[in-house]
């Protein structure tokens, strides 16, 4: 049978996509094409006309003392004697010409003076308003905008002239009223300062609200002094009664129980007085044994007496049955002894901080006089500030306007020049042109880098270089989701910690998605113990595992989270826990398991990495390890290790040998393929069982729609309602 060979289809959905992740050099390439045709259509020598706008208003000498409108407030002049149609012809006049011709010195092909027939200055009032359109037409650009901006200037320099005497009497008046505003200024600010000074304030606002809160937080830390110091002082009578000894002597006691010498002397004392009790029993008082005995009883209690005071250091009339003391009546004295500086410490502590209540409380006492004070000093200079400041502005303007800037018109738009429609429509032609190459080479562009970019761009890219089965698809968000929990025991965790904060939103039916799979592969043989890892930092590993162990717990399992990332451990960030207990304390034998783990709600626990170890690798490649895993999966349901990334560590590769199977975090954007490649290598030589896949923030628009499925409407809105930015 004859076999057709059809030409492969043309994935039009793959080239939108490559589209969208590079739009932005796309864009920028158009972008510049464009500008250079803009650049080529204002640069076609064409036919202009330099065209401005004046607005005439009238000028008050009132408005310059601040007595009337503010400087460049005037009023139309429509209604006074000069319309605009006389302003126009002013401005036509030769006087004006002249100037103009002057000030650019203009001249003719000869060398000489341009003549003022020359220039043919046209205007025209702008109807319903009281702007005067001005405009001239040249060959040059520069001159047709040299000469409209220049009419204009010549025209506004001769009416600003006739405005100037009034300026100059108006500035006199200010003159004179400046030094007093300065000085009750200055008075101000001294009074002001002057009261801050003396009262030692800096913010009294401030320093309110702050002795407000220190008076609370002091009183709270004085109420939980006494408490220990009550808790102190009945664990202190406690012992006292249990010790049944001198209080002032309970020390020298147990020190001296404790010397080697006195210890030695009580042996031999006891010694003697067994044989004496005896040698009693058998003779009279009077025999020769019981008083040589009696005499070694003697002469040892001396030693000992002289012992205990050359060992205390002075002389202390301590019977030799009290020196004898056991382990525990000793434990029993030291606690005493710490009690009882504790104790006193404690005491110390409540008298300090009652006074620190105290000096709160007397400033805060004065505070409301101090604010009033304070409020009228400030309003006093705010309102000499103003004044000051008032008179400043009119000077400002009042030499504005002696140095001819204020009169009857002034610019609104200075000269604008446009070309004839013939060079306009060519300039069109070229710059739709410049934009359709730039619109080619931008796609062009686009397609080059994205071609040469050796990161993992998509889901699909993802599966296909590492070749595992892909279990879910979590899409790129951010949680601004204050929804309440399924679970109320996770209301303090991080919003990141998307299942627990944001239930019924698409990430959550993502990562149920991704526990379902799970299951689904787990049917031939059980997956109780499951390491999560990822290529290289970035990936959002940590979360994953997060997300993952509450939507289990969530549906009902037991599940422990153990943070096996000892180099750069996270989950305690996650959890709201401090991590100075955690994995590394347990495998070092410094805790116990039940001491370490932390419960979260009712099915999940986590396990915190615990003190940095100098050697993560070897508390992970250990025979404890292996067995703590075997406990671990028969008392849980599941047991997922968040652990590093498989580049530039074997922890994740060694502890992935010991469990039941291993997830793999890819992240589309962050990782590359040769190091995805690295990862997947390591993995194959470890020989670990890998359950597949999970991609992490996935951007649903770069993705095809037949691929990725939450493609439907209603997943679409929810992604765009947590999908701001990507996890970190």
């Amino acid at each position: 049978m004859e076999t057709k060979n059809y030409p492969e289809e043309i994935d039009v959905q793959k080239y939108l996509l490559v589209l969208k992740r590079r739009w932005l050099i796309a864009s920028g390439v158009f972008a510049v094409f464009a500008t250079l045709g803009g650049i080529n259509f204002v640069m076609q020598p064409p036919v202009y006309e330099g065209s401005g706008k004046l607005l005439f208003q009238s000028n008050q000498t009132s408005s310059l003392t601040g007595v009337g409108e503010k400087i460049g407030h005037l009023e139309s002049i429509k209604r006074e004697a000069n319309p605009l149609d006389t302003q126009a012809i002013v401005m036509q006049s030769e006087p004006v010409i002249l100037d103009v011709i002057k000030t650019l010195n203009l001249k003719d092909k000869k060398g000489n003076p341009l003549s003022p027939d020359a220039i043919s200055i046209k205007t025209e009032a702008v109807v319903g308003t009281d702007v005067l359109k001005v405009s001239y037409t040249s060959d040059n650009p520069e001159s047709a905008k040299a000469i409209v901006d220049q009419v204009m200037k010549s025209y506004i320099a001769n009416n600003i002239l006739s405005n100037r005497t009034q300026a100059i009497s108006a500035g006199g008046f200010i003159e004179k009223e400046l030094p007093r505003a300065k000085a009750q200024l200055e008075k101000a600010a001294e009074a002001l300062r002057e009261f801050k000074l003396k009262n030692q304030i800096l913010e009294l606002a401030e320093e309110t609200r702050a002795s407000v809160k220190n008076i609370s937080d002091v009183e709270n830390e004085l109420a939980k002094a006494r408490s220990e110091l009550a808790d102190a002082s009945a664990q202190e009578i406690q012992i006292r009664r249990q010790m049944n000894l001198p209080v002032d002597q309970a020390v020298d006691i147990t020190s001296l129980s404790q010397i080697p010498a006195v210890q030695g002397l009580l042996a031999e004392l006891q010694k003697v007085e067994t044989q004496l009790a005896a040698l009693k029993a058998r003779y009279t008082e009077t025999h020769p044994a019981v008083v040589d005995l009696e005499s070694q009883e003697a002469n040892i209690n001396s030693l000992l007496q002289q012992q205990i005071s050359q060992s205390l250091g002075y002389k202390a009339a301590i019977a030799p049955g009290k020196l004898q003391m056991g382990e525990i009546k000793q434990n029993l004295t030291s606690d005493f002894v710490r009690l009882q500086s504790q104790r006193l410490g404690l005491e110390k502590k409540v008298e300090a901080l009652s006074a620190i209540i105290a000096s709160y409380k007397r400033r805060a006492d004065v505070m409301p006089n101090l604010e009033k004070q304070q409020g009228d000093l400030e309003r006093g200079l705010s309102i000499a500030q103003k004044s000051y400041e008032n008179l400043l502005t009119r000077q400002q303007e009042i030499q504005v306007a002696e140095n001819q800037t204020v009169g009857n018109a002034k610019v609104v738009e200075y000269a604008k020049v446009a070309p004839s429609p013939a060079v306009k429509r060519k300039r069109f032609v070229i710059t739709l042109g410049s934009g359709f190459v730039g619109l080619l080479l931008g796609v062009a562009s686009a397609f080059f880098v994205d071609l040469i970019d050796r990161r993992l761009k998509t889901t699909k890219e993802a599966e296909a270089l590492f070749g595992y089965t892909l279990l879910g698809l979590i899409p790129k968000f951010e949680n601004n989701n204050t929804s309440t929990p399924l679970d109320s025991s996770l209301e303090k965790v991080s919003q990141r910690i998307i299942v627990a904060t944001s239930p019924r939103t698409v990430i959550h039916e993502a990562y149920q998605m991704l526990q379902a799979n799970l299951k689904f592969i787990s049917l031939d043989r059980k997956i109780s113990t499951i390491v999560v890892t990822s290529s290289v930092s970035g990936e959002g590993k940590t979360e994953v595992a997060a997300n993952l162990a509450a939507v289990m717990s969530l549906a009902g399992r037991r599940v422990l989270l153990v943070d096996a990332d000892m180099r750069q451990p996270s989950q305690h960030h996650l959890w709201g826990l401090i991590n100075s207990v955690g994995l590394s304390n347990f495998m070092v034998g410094e805790n116990k398991f039940t001491n370490s783990v932390r419960k979260i709600a009712n099915n999940l626990s986590v396990l915190t990495a615990g003190v940095m170890p100098p050697n993560p690798l070897a508390l992970i490649d250990s025979e404890r390890m292996t067995s703590f895993i075997d406990i671990l999966s028969k008392t849980y349901d599941c047991v997922i290790f968040d652990t590093p990334p498989l580049i530039g560590s074997a922890d994740a590769a060694v502890l992935g040998n010991m469990v039941d199977g291993v997830l793999i975090v890819v992240r589309p954007g962050v990782v590359d393929s040769n190091t995805a490649t690295a990862a997947k290598s390591l993995l194959a030589r470890s020989e670990a069982n890998i359950l597949g896949i999970v991609a992490n923030a996935v951007n649903v628009k770069h993705e095809p729609d037949n691929y990725f499925y939450y493609n439907n409407s209603r997943t679409e809105n929810g992604v765009e309602k947590v999908d701001t930015a990507s996890i970190p």
